[in-house]
C-alpha cells in the first residue's frame, strides 16, 4: 500500500486558506441574494461544497435547497449516497429527471445514449421556475479549459446563457452579485481548488465519499480508451470485452459517458499518492462527454450548463 507523508504546514495553510474563502463565498451569496441554491449530486465536488455550506452556517441549517439534475443513468452507490447525506442533514433535496423532459417531449434521447449533453433544459426550467437567482455549482478552474476561463461569480443572462463579455472583475476578493430580473448568477466557491486540494481537504476533514471513488471490483469494457460499465445507459458492443477489473472513479456523472481507472487506491492516503502522480485532469480522463468536440464544454457553457 501507498503511504503518504503528513501535509506540510504549507500545505495546511493552503487547505485553511481556501475553506476561508469559500466559506466567505457562501455567507456573501447569503446576504446578496433572495433564492440561492446548491447543485448536489453526490459527487465528491459538490460533497465537498455541501459541507463547506454547513460549516459556513453552522450551527444554523444550510439556508439553501439541493438541486440534483438527475440523468436517470447513476450508479446506485451516488444515489444511496446523496440520499443519505440529504436525510442526515434534514436538508431539502428538488430532482429534475432528465427522463421527464424526454417523456413529455421537451427533450428528445441521443442517438449516443448520453444524457449530460441533455441536462442543459432542465436545469434552466427547474431555476425558472423556483425564481432561484444564484446557484452554487462545484465547478474548478483546474478541470477543463472552459472553467478556467471562468468567474467565482458567473453572470448569466435571461436565457441562463454565458456571455463573456458582461463577465466583472473580482479584485480583492469583492464580488459583484448585480442582476436584472430574470438573470442569474452562478457561484463556484472551488475555483481555486485543484484536484489534489480537494483530496487533501476530504482527508483533513474526513469528509465521507460514494464507495465508488476508491478501488473496488467492478465488470468493464474498453470503448475509446475508457472503462465503461454496463448499466440502464447501455452495455457492451460486438467485440467489446466484458472483464472484472480493479477500478474507481475519479469523476461521476452519466454512466453512459463516465470511465471508470484501474487504480488500488482504496484509501484517501492512496488515492491522494495517485492524483499527486497523475498528468491528466479527471475530466479528461474519463468523461467522454468533454470529447465530442474541442469546445464541447464551452459549447455548453454558453447555452446554460456549466
Amino acid at each position: 500500500m501507498t503511504t503518504l507523508e503528513p501535509a506540510t504546514d504549507a500545505a495546511q495553510d493552503n487547505l485553511a486558506a481556501l475553506e476561508s474563502e469559500a466559506i466567505h463565498i457562501f455567507r456573501e451569496v447569503a446576504g446578496e441574494f433572495d433564492r440561492p441554491v446548491i447543485l448536489f449530486s453526490g459527487g465528491k465536488d459538490s460533497t465537498l461544497l455541501l459541507h463547506l455550506a454547513i460549516k459556513a452556517f453552522w450551527p444554523a441549517p444550510v439556508p439553501f435547497p439541493l438541486l440534483h439534475v438527475d440523468t436517470g443513468h447513476n450508479f446506485d452507490e451516488v444515489i444511496e449516497f446523496r440520499d443519505r447525506v440529504v436525510e442526515r442533514h434534514g436538508l431539502r433535496l428538488l430532482v429534475a429527471k432528465v427522463q421527464d423532459w424526454i417523456d413529455d417531449g421537451r427533450l428528445e434521447e441521443r442517438a449516443d445514449g448520453m444524457r449530460n449533453p441533455l441536462q442543459t433544459t432542465p436545469l434552466l426550467d427547474t431555476i425558472s421556475e423556483n425564481k432561484f437567482d444564484a446557484v452554487f455549482g462545484g465547478g474548478r478552474r483546474d478541470e477543463e479549459r472552459a472553467r478556467a476561463k471562468e468567474r467565482i461569480f458567473s453572470l448569466r443572462n435571461a436565457f441562463g446563457q454565458w456571455e463573456p463579455r458582461r463577465q466583472r472583475p473580482e479584485l480583492w476578493n469583492l464580488y459583484n452579485g448585480r442582476h436584472r430580473p430574470g438573470e442569474q448568477v452562478r457561484v463556484f466557491p472551488l475555483s481555486n481548488w485543484t484536484e489534489a486540494d480537494v483530496w487533501n481537504y476530504i482527508a483533513r476533514e474526513k469528509v465521507e465519499l460514494p464507495s465508488i471513488y476508491y478501488a473496488h471490483q467492478r465488470e468493464v469494457y474498453l470503448r475509446d480508451g475508457m472503462l465503461l460499465a454496463e448499466g440502464p445507459w447501455g452495455g457492451p458492443r460486438p467485440g467489446e470485452e466484458v472483464r472484472e477489473l480493479t477500478v474507481r472513479y475519479r469523476t461521476v456523472g452519466d454512466g453512459s459517458c463516465t470511465g471508470a481507472i484501474e487504480s488500488t487506491a482504496t484509501t484517501v492516503e492512496d488515492v491522494i499518492a495517485e492524483v499527486s502522480a497523475s498528468r491528466l485532469t479527471e475530466r479528461g480522463a474519463t468523461r467522454a462527454d468533454d470529447r465530442m468536440s474541442e469546445a464541447a464544454m464551452e459549447d455548453r457553457k454558453r447555452e446554460g450548463y456549466f
